[in-house]
């Protein structure tokens, strides 16, 4: 069976490791992720060839190009093809070894991903490509062996390939998102992977815990708990036992972790003013970021942290507003309605996205951070709150009431191709994306 493997596969090692010709890394013109109005590209990915068998190589063939297919998908970028219009049973034709590009481009794929799996010992071993099919060319090989239980690992990892093709950046598929759930009857945090797989709870304080927020390498997590009786500012590694604790007096809340440095913004109340702090990693008071005697909340930074968004009901009512940390300047960002809350700064540094009241609902909204380009996400559609960019700036994940109990959903920056993350017992509210994970 390994002179099988060879035989077919054989020159997919090498071109896995080549450049693949006439693919520019410069033009990214497949996915224009800048268009509001984004057409999805029509894909194939059809059952993989079995190198191998036995019932596991069975079972991968028809089980991970479903996987592929779903992790793709959720991305918003294809349209994934039905299998029962397919010409080709990869099952019987030699599909992974020599494309017909003909049978693709006649019902309408304009890519094709395809595999070959080989299973021995516990131990898999896969082939997978992207092709063109209307320039009938190769745009991406790559072979991986693991064990069969990292199989979704794999396909992670070819899917990042693939979205770094046809956009130029890496993707979501090694990211988390905590949130906040009611499942054991007290508010929780807990974390699952980008798409909802494998949920667990991290906090057990028995308690209220709020406002999760991930630092930038993904190795801490600050939030707010009760589990003193008062809130409390909490920051914890996710890989060890490290931690600290801000109990300063009055509250300690809404925690936002400074780019790239092991610093965080936080709300403190203990001279008696709710205002926004700078503070070490470990919870010391750096320097004070806001002043004034009305509220200031909810910090978010910039990517490049030079400035700092923020929730303040300085001009009456809860509004947005920007302070540049270099000039000191403050302005407003948001006018539109009167309760405008839970900003959060776009990947890209252009836009801000926050939670609305109108006509008695809380909505998503995302605006320039010129103030400029206001647009609704959300409709007619329960609460919706809580919003948070996915790392590459495409995906915003939010909660919502749109079905009864609050759920985590997810849909892409403009609004479209809104989908619930997960279910789980109680109510999920205030999630929080990751960075990208490098360790993942």
């Amino acid at each position: 069976m390994r002179n099988c493997w060879i035989k077919i596969f054989g020159l997919i090692v090498i071109i896995s490791f080549w450049a693949v010709p006439g693919v520019s890394r410069a033009g990214y013109d497949y996915v224009d992720i800048s268009h509001p109005f984004l057409r999805k590209i029509p894909m194939a990915v059809p059952l993989f060839t079995k190198v191998s068998s036995g019932h596991e190589t069975d079972q991968l063939s028809e089980s991970a190009p479903d996987l592929l297919a779903e992790t793709l998908e959720f991305t918003g970028f294809f349209k994934l093809l039905d299998r029962e219009a397919f010409l080709v049973n990869p099952q019987t034709d030699a599909t992974f070894v020599s494309v017909n590009f003909h049978d693709w481009t006649s019902i309408g794929a304009e890519l094709l991903v395809t595999g070959g799996v080989l299973v021995q010992d516990n131990l898999v071993e896969i082939e997978l490509r992207l092709y063109d099919t209307f320039k009938e060319q190769l745009l991406v090989g790559k072979r991986y062996k693991g064990q069969v239980a990292d199989i979704r690992k794999i396909i992670r990892r070819f899917c990042s390939e693939v979205i770094y093709t046809l956009t130029g950046d890496r993707g979501i598929f090694n990211t988390e998102i905590a949130f906040v759930s009611t499942g054991t009857g007290n508010k929780e945090i807990y974390i699952c992977e980008f798409d909802g797989y494998n949920p667990r709870q991290l906090t057990h304080t028995k308690n209220i815990t709020l406002s999760p927020a991930w630092s930038s390498d993904g190795e801490w997590l600050a939030y707010t708990s009760y589990a003193k009786g008062k809130p409390d500012l909490y920051i914890k590694n996710l890989r060890g036992n490290r931690g600290y604790v801000v109990a300063k007096k009055g509250i300690n809340t809404t925690p936002a972790w400074f780019p790239n440095k092991f610093e965080l913004a936080a709300t403190l109340s203990f001279s008696d003013d709710p205002e926004i702090y700078l503070l070490t990693g470990t919870g010391k008071i750096i320097k004070r970021l806001t002043y004034n005697k009305g509220i200031d909340v909810s910090p978010t930074w910039s990517p490049d942290g030079k400035s700092v968004a923020f929730v303040s009901k300085r001009s009456g009512t809860p509004q947005i507003y920007i302070k540049n940390l270099d000039s000191g300047q403050v302005k407003r960002l948001t006018f539109e309605g009167r309760y405008n809350t839970q900003p959060s700064w776009s990947p890209r540094g252009d836009k801000v996205v926050y939670s609305g009241m109108e006509n008695g609902h809380n909505n998503i909204f995302v605006v320039g951070i010129d103030g400029q380009g206001l647009i609704q996400l959300t409709h007619n559609e329960g609460d919706n709150e809580s919003p948070s960019w996915s790392p590459d700036g495409n995906l915003i994940v939010f909660s919502s009431t749109r079905e009864g109990p609050s759920r985590i959903y997810v849909m892409t920056s403009y609004g479209t191709d809104q989908r619930r993350l997960l279910v789980l017992k109680g109510r999920q509210t205030e999630p929080k994306w990751s960075p990208r994970m490098v360790n993942k």
